[in-house]
């Protein structure tokens, strides 16, 4: 345990920070997932809705620094040519 108050606090902060970013996380990693399901059942319109409600959760992560511009859009790229790929 911490000695000096500041690193104390600076502890709970970062368990706090931690339970935060693993929630972003798995919503992040949950969405993707659902696309994926829908694709392969063979879902198209299900496979759709799902890809456009991933892809602001996918941006939302960009713009809270928790991933890469290039890594959500490769996710975005590769969702949506396996949605286009159903037909």
């Amino acid at each position: 345990m911490a000695n000096i108050k500041s690193s104390a606090k600076r502890a709970r902060q970062a368990v706090k920070r931690r339970a935060h970013n693993m929630a972003l996380r798995s919503r992040v990693r949950t969405s993707i997932k659902k696309v994926l399901a829908a694709v392969e059942q063979g879902d198209k319109s299900a496979a759709e809705s799902a890809y456009r409600e991933a892809v602001p959760v996918i941006d939302t992560m960009v713009t809270k620094g928790m991933m890469h511009r290039n890594k959500a859009a490769r996710h975005k790229s590769r969702l949506n040519a396996r949605v286009r790929q159903l037909s």
